[in-house]
């Protein structure tokens, strides 16, 4: 790690892509199952989601929270993926 490297992980990550990247891992109904705001469940969207989640510090933090502790989480493989299930000759 060079010396300039930040360790904050939303370091260079715009609350666009961060919301982006969510959507993809857990869908609109699977983040409003986690976190209970109005612009996920209903009619959602990215832009007026970003609109709302600009202008309310509380549910940007959860958003953010959220985003911090699916990078921890392993990724399921997509369903229609043919190699989801491979298992390697020396397992």
């Amino acid at each position: 790690m060079t010396v300039n490297q930040s360790k904050d992980p939303l370091h260079g990550v715009t609350l666009e892509a961060l919301l982006t990247r969510l959507v993809e891992r857990y869908s609109w109904s699977g983040l409003a199952e986690r976190i209970n705001i109005n612009c996920f469940k209903s009619d959602p969207s990215i832009k007026s989601s970003l609109k709302f989640l600009r202008r309310t510090p509380w549910a940007r933090s959860e958003v953010e929270a959220l985003y911090i502790a699916s990078l921890d989480e392993p990724q399921a493989a997509p369903a229609d993926n043919p190699w989801a299930n491979h298992r390697r000759r020396d397992d």
